[in-house]
């Protein structure tokens, strides 16, 4: 008889490590309870339909109330904006202000904003009759009586 005898008997089997590796898992799972395993994995996949789902209408519905679409209202151009936010028209670089009801010029404050009105001074003679100006707004307006007369011409 050799000198290591029975210590140097090996048992090459390949693959057992794995096999008694999931075993012992399965043992283990079985002792504890599978039924937390299975409930945490369905959580799971709930959560990551549900998830991008609730998302998209949660971005739909914000952008709903607060995407604006209108023109300038310097030079007419379509735009889109974001409520709460201001943006330089593209086409005349004006800065506007998006609100609920479309786009205003943003002026400083004390500023008032009114619109000018075109008169044909060789229809009305050298005096024109009182023009009445109606600046009627959607955050109100007034109304101005405005009087106006022409200069002679000149040689």
């Amino acid at each position: 008889m050799t000198q290591n005898g029975f210590r140097s008997l090996q048992l090459n089997v390949p693959g057992l490590g794995c096999w008694v590796t999931i075993l012992l898992g399965a043992w283990l799972l079985g002792a504890v309870g599978l039924g937390w395993l299975v409930k945490s994995a369905l959580v799971l996949v709930g959560l990551m339909v549900l998830l991008p789902i609730v998302a998209i209408a949660g971005v739909r519905f914000w952008l709903r109330r607060n995407l604006v679409t209108g023109n300038c209202p310097v030079c007419g151009q379509g735009l889109n904006g974001l409520a709460p936010l201001q943006t330089p028209c593209p086409s005349c670089g004006t800065l506007l202000k998006a609100t609920r009801q479309g786009f205003e010029r943003v002026t400083p404050d004390g500023t008032v904003e009114v619109q000018a009105i075109e008169v044909d001074v060789s229809a009305a003679g050298s005096t024109l009759e009182a023009a009445r100006y109606d600046a009627s707004r959607p955050d109100g307006g007034a109304t101005l009586d405005v009087e106006a007369q022409a200069l002679p011409e000149s040689d």
